[in-house]
């Protein structure tokens, strides 16, 4: 089994890249989807309010979000909180997909972190600042949001570093699966 991740920084097209690279090629992980199915179940959503202290509410995801910005240790209590449950989950795709041929890991903070030694090959997905606020916006998410979370990530420069690929996600959808399809043909 080869180990694929697929990083790169907040909005830059990294489901995109996953979906493209992974399909007829093998299983994909997305941590991202992990987290929304988490928010579905009941017992998380009583464990978050419990830990990190939020009396009852309609929408925990929206509250959350508000309280996130005015203190940024909410995000790191949250992330305490869901990270080692996300990494559990990694561990079980993992060990249910060992003998197929190409196995895909979409993991927003691969970087930050630091599980780098978990993938044979990492593939960062980078993207303009500009081009990620719009669709980060178009997405439903905030200015205030996104240069909060874009802020707590590591610069495309330190992150580049312990990537074996950097594909430049600055046009079309098209041209994006163009760039990674050619470069993945050398793992096939």
């Amino acid at each position: 089994m080869k180990k694929i991740g697929i990083t790169g920084s907040l909005a830059s097209g990294k489901t995109s890249a996953s979906k493209f690279l992974s399909y007829k090629k093998g299983p994909l992980f997305s941590a991202d989807v992990i987290v929304k199915n988490l928010y579905t179940k009941s017992s998380f959503k009583k464990l978050i309010k419990k830990k990190l202290n939020i009396k009852k509410t309609q929408n925990l995801k929206k509250t959350l979000k508000k309280k996130i910005l005015i203190d940024k240790n909410y995000l790191k209590n949250l992330e305490i909180i869901i990270h080692p449950l996300v990494r559990k989950e990694m561990l079980k795709f993992a060990k249910k997909n060992v003998k197929k041929k190409f196995v895909f890991f979409e993991i927003p903070l691969l970087v930050e972190n630091k599980l780098m030694k978990k993938f044979d090959v990492i593939f960062f997905i980078k993207s303009k600042k500009s081009s990620r606020l719009k669709r980060f916006i178009k997405k439903g998410g905030n200015k205030d949001l996104f240069q909060m979370l874009n802020n707590k990530q590591l610069n495309d420069k330190n992150k580049i570093k312990y990537c074996d690929h950097t594909v430049l996600n600055d046009k079309s959808l098209k041209a994006l699966k163009k760039k990674l399809l050619n470069i993945f043909r050398k793992y096939e």
